[in-house]
């Protein structure tokens, strides 16, 4: 019996905890905006899981009201606001009107409550949520948040929505205090806060501690800023390391002005594209693989294509430049023509695997993103596998003998046209493998290639005909002037000026940053 006492007992106290007064409803529903949003704030001092439904039903248009009496409708039911219990809806009942104020205000406690999910994701969103409108009536709820939250970045970041919510205090002593620890923030909203703040402050205290505070934000963001051009600038010069690695074969060490590289990258990246489709089709389970599984088949697309115009076109125009750069030329557009005929002309979707998806929050408004990180691995995998098989390997040898001279190459046995078909061919499938980093990056179209092998030919001559370390130099080089100038100039006017100092480069040293040794070396 004492035990049924106390289960009743506890019944009646879970429920009454879960309960909202009529003053309370009625007061968030009746009245002007005003009296509305005090009678919400004065809510969510006490919030429970039946103020969140009764907010969600506001803020979704299902709370009717008829003379003094609120109802939420559910679907074709009608339930009394504050005892929960269905009934008929009265004849006079009218819909309850929520302007855009009532609306955010309703939208923030929502995201107040939300502080308090099980799910990280869902805490952060809420605090996101919050950082743009957070003020004084919603401190109780954000400092019983901070006293419970584990998650350490949830934390920090809920900090900052404290003291935001501290910023629009009218004490004093809350406003410095707001001072302080907003300045440990690096964010750009934190900035525009805090001007905002400025612009209405007249305590002169407050308005020295602001000062300070957004001083040290504007230097940390001013750090963001440079490193984020930095990161950039490596990520722009690791594309054009993949995209120049491998004409720094065919042009470098063969001589051949390809001017169809830019076409070969493109058959990687929609070989990239067709494997995704693929897995999607017949192995949707193991799609977050497709990627792994594009790299040889990109590589092996676009050496084949690469051997089969060395061995039909370029073999017979060796030696002549001019010649070589128009029938490239001219097989660049046909294969553009072929892949419109194929795929169509407009850009195709290559999606990132889950994996690739996000970035690394480094500072408040720098974050280097998975996709970005990984082409930056994978150029240098790439770099450091041409570079062991061109000085390492037997064909690499062989490779170097014929650069070097050819007809010596010749007489000690080296079949020189097996030769120029395999280089041509390695330089070619490297271009696959550029085009299949780039689907990660941008959309793939027909015109992939036509942005990136003027760059990549600047690169190569930049660096060095025939110098593997001295592509990488010039495209890190490259990359990275081109970022930093862009925050100065422009787009436009940046890559105005970079071709500017390439050009001054060559007329002052035409061998580039690496000049070639050997026989058939002028140095």
């Amino acid at each position: 019996m004492v035990k049924r006492l106390l289960l009743i007992a506890y019944i009646l106290i879970a429920t009454s905890a879960y309960s909202m007064s009529a003053e309370e409803v009625k007061g968030m529903t009746i009245g002007d905006t005003d009296t509305r949003v005090a009678a919400l704030n004065k809510a969510m001092l006490e919030a429970n899981d039946k103020t969140a439904a009764f907010l969600q039903a506001l803020a979704d248009d299902a709370v009717k009201l008829a003379g003094d009496k609120v109802f939420i409708v559910k679907g074709d039911k009608a339930f009394d606001a504050v005892t929960d219990v269905e009934t008929a809806l009265p004849d006079d009942t009218e819909d309850v009107i929520n302007n855009n104020r009532m609306r955010g205000e309703i939208d923030s406690a929502l995201a107040a409550l939300k502080l308090f999910s099980n799910d990280d994701t869902v805490r952060a969103a809420a605090v996101k949520q919050l950082q743009s409108d957070a003020d004084e009536t919603k401190l109780p709820l954000i400092e019983k948040a901070l006293a419970t939250e584990h998650n350490a970045s949830i934390k920090a970041q809920l900090g900052m929505v404290r003291a935001a919510a501290l910023l629009n205090s009218s004490d004093q002593t809350k406003r410095l205090e707001a001072a302080q620890l907003l300045a440990g923030s690096g964010q750009a909203n934190t900035k525009t806060m805090l001007l905002e703040r400025l612009k209405l402050e007249e305590d002169s205290a407050v308005k020295v501690a602001l000062g300070a505070a957004l001083r040290q934000v504007e230097s940390a963001l001013a750090w963001g800023d440079k490193l984020g051009a930095l990161f950039s600038g490596i990520s722009l010069g690791s594309i054009l390391l993949l995209v120049a690695l491998g004409l720094a074969i065919t042009y470098g060490l063969m001589g051949v002005i390809n001017m169809a590289h830019g076409e070969l990258m493109m058959i990687g990246a929609y070989a990239t594209y067709v494997v995704q489709g693929v897995f999607q089709k017949y192995l949707p389970g193991a799609f977050d693989w497709y990627l792994l599984a594009s790299v040889p088949v990109a590589f092996m697309a676009a050496a084949l294509m690469g051997a089969v115009l060395e061995r039909s076109v370029i073999r017979f125009l060796y030696g002549r430049p001019l010649e070589t750069l128009l029938a490239t030329w001219g097989i660049s557009l046909m294969l553009m023509q072929l892949v419109r005929s194929v795929f169509g002309a407009q850009n195709v979707g290559v999606e990132n695997p889950s994996w690739m998806s996000g970035g690394v929050q480094v500072l408040g408004n720098l974050s280097l993103p998975y996709n970005r990180l990984v082409i930056i691995g994978f150029a240098l995998f790439v770099l450091g596998s041409v570079a062991w098989l061109i000085g390492k390997t037997r064909l690499g040898l062989f490779v170097r003998g014929v650069t070097q001279n050819r007809p010596i190459a010749s007489c000690m046995g080296v079949n020189t046209a097996r030769i120029d078909t395999y280089a041509f061919a390695l330089g070619s499938g490297i271009a696959g493998l550029a085009g299949c980093a780039l689907s990660q990056v941008g959309n793939v179209g027909p015109d992939l290639g036509q942005g990136y092998i003027v760059d990549a030919f600047m690169v190569v001559v930049l660096g060095g005909v025939g110098q593997l370390a001295g592509t990488v130099y010039a495209a890190l080089g490259l990359g990275i002037l081109n970022k930093f100038l862009e925050g100065w100039t422009g787009a436009v006017l940046a890559k105005i000026a970079v071709l500017v100092f390439i050009i001054v480069f060559i007329q002052k040293r035409p061998q580039g940053i690496f000049a070639m040794r050997g026989r058939s070396a002028e140095a």
